[in-house]
Formats: C-alpha cells, sequence, structure tokens
C-alpha cells in the first residue's frame, strides 16, 4: 500500500457512516504505522484515548504494546497495527456483530494491501474475526495457517493489563515474533487473489485453516 493509497483509504474511513458508531465518534481510528510492514497487529476497537487522538493503541494497552515491540528490537514504526472496528463504541462495550460486517470491507483492503508475513491478532475479537468459532486461550502463541495468511494469535494487552498473570504469557509469546517473522513469506497477490475468491464462494470453510 502506498502513500496515496493509504491517505485516500483514510479519507474513506473518515467520511463513512455506514452504522450508528459514526454518530458519537470524535474521529475514525483507521490505523497507522509501517504500510508496507512485515507484522500487522489488529486489535479489537478503539477506545476513548483513541477516538480524542485518531491512532490505535495510545492509552495504557498501547504503552504495553510499545514495551513488547521494544523487547524484540522493534517500534511503531516498524509495524502496522489497526483494529477491527474503526470507530469507538460507545462506552468501550463489546463490537456488535453487525458493526464487525459492516467494517469488515475496511479491514480486508488493509490486509490486501499491506500483505503482512504475519498477521497477530491481539484478542478474542481480532481472533475470531478470521477464526469464529477460535478460543483464544487455546489459540494464543499458535502459529495458524487461514490462506493466504499466516496468524497468530496473542491476548490483548488490555486483558494483561486486567489479569496480571496474563502478562508474562503475553511477553513469552511476543519473544517468538523475530523468528517467526524470519521463517515466513509475504503471500503473493495471486494467492490473496484465489482466497477471496474461494471464501466469497464458501464462507468459514474448515478447509483452509490449518495449525502449524
Amino acid at each position: 500500500m502506498n502513500p496515496d493509497e493509504l491517505a485516500g483509504f483514510n479519507a474513506r474511513v473518515a467520511s463513512c457512516t455506514a452504522c450508528a458508531l459514526h454518530e458519537g465518534r470524535t474521529q475514525t481510528v483507521p490505523g497507522d504505522g509501517d504500510p508496507n510492514a512485515e507484522i500487522l497487529f489488529i486489535g479489537e476497537a478503539p477506545g476513548a484515548n483513541e477516538d480524542k487522538q485518531g491512532s490505535p493503541f495510545v492509552g495504557q494497552a498501547g504503552r504495553v504494546l510499545d514495551q513488547l515491540l521494544l523487547e524484540i528490537e522493534l517500534t511503531r514504526a516498524d509495524v502496522f497495527v489497526a483494529n477491527v472496528l474503526k470507530c469507538r463504541p460507545p462506552n468501550n462495550r463489546d463490537p456488535l456483530p453487525e458493526e464487525i460486517e459492516t467494517c469488515e470491507p475496511f479491514l480486508s483492503e488493509q490486509i490486501r494491501g499491506i500483505r503482512p508475513k504475519v498477521i497477530v491478532t491481539l484478542g478474542r475479537f481480532a481472533l475470531q474475526y478470521f477464526l469464529p468459532r477460535a478460543s483464544i486461550s487455546k489459540s494464543r502463541g499458535k502459529r495458524v495457517r487461514c490462506e493466504p495468511y499466516l496468524l497468530y494469535p496473542l491476548y490483548h494487552p488490555a486483558a494483561a493489563l486486567r489479569q496480571g498473570k496474563l502478562m508474562q504469557i503475553l511477553r513469552d509469546d511476543f519473544q517468538k515474533i523475530p523468528q517467526i517473522i524470519a521463517t515466513a513469506e509475504r503471500p503473493s497477490v495471486e494467492a490473496i487473489t484465489t482466497a477471496s475468491t474461494a471464501v466469497e464462494e464458501e464462507e468459514n470453510s474448515s478447509t483452509q485453516l490449518q495449525l502449524l
């Protein structure tokens, strides 16, 4: 995704009124970072701080993410960070199924444009965007092939803040990221096109998923 494409994408997100969330937002939070990053982090939805600043993960959970990145010698400038939803749900409630469905084309476009080597899902909602029936507790720390993408599900930093015992688990799982990146490859444009066509023909096909 080149800078012009990214700017155009962000402008379309900013003007979106497809669901009721636009009525209460301060601004949209499309995502930021390197649009050609090898790693794409996907969270759940913007919170209050994100809604005010227009960037993802800028509150307490964001500080945890920044620290974990530093521990594997990366910064926000080296990765791309986005959310399943681009607008904040009221009172930080869980995203509704119809909101996820409405916002899906934006995230799908980002993924296709970035073509990351690895998609790191943060928390249950990001994981279930790809694998609707997956359990975060059973999937975290495992590489999952969801053609043509390689997923690496992790606990959300906010969950680690709420439950201290999860912080070390999250930290240990983060330490595996450099090795995963070293052995992964970007999906080709052809592979993405083929997979997108297959998904349209057979939604949530179990044949597309493979634990590694």
